[in-house]
């Protein structure tokens, strides 16, 4: 049921990522912006968009970056992004089905911590993460910068 995306899955992720109340603002670039960042994706290769199908159809999809660190004694984690069911198909079980998936790969990539981050208008995805197991143990932030062309980072 769940597989990594293709390119030709692209553009029905990007239509999973408009349909909500947040997504219809922000998910407008044009389509040769979102297949060159799923390029730029399986490049990095610890970067993984996921898709849930049934019978031909993308039903659901989420991003998992492995990450490993120092913090935590040394832990790897998996960060989880764009993480979206159907309209259509909500309070089937598909959700819990589609972080199981996740689970099982970030356990499966030496993992020891899944986390992701949640608009706060987000109040019913947030109950269903609770029910999950999940700790809303943090406050995240975030700065929109303008990404420069050639980056060059410090030593």
């Amino acid at each position: 049921m769940f597989r990594h995306a293709t390119h030709r899955d692209v553009s029905t992720v990007v239509a999973l990522l408009s349909d909500d109340m947040l997504g219809k603002a922000r998910e407008n670039a044009q389509p040769s912006r979102y297949l060159a960042a799923f390029e730029q994706m399986q490049q990095e290769g610890n970067n993984h968009l996921i898709v849930g199908e049934v019978a031909q159809r993308i039903i659901a999809c989420y991003q998992i970056i492995f990450i490993s660190g120092l913090s935590l004694s040394g832990a790897r984690r998996a960060e989880l992004e764009g993480v979206r069911v159907a309209a259509d198909l909500r309070g089937q079980g598909l959700g819990q089905a589609l972080l199981a998936d996740a689970e099982a790969r970030a356990s499966a990539a030496g993992c020891s911590l899944l986390q992701f981050t949640t608009n706060k208008a987000r109040k019913d995805a947030h109950r269903f993460y609770e029910r999950l197991g999940f700790t809303p143990s943090h406050i995240g932030y975030k700065k929109f910068i303008r990404a420069s062309s050639s980056p060059k980072y410090p030593s």
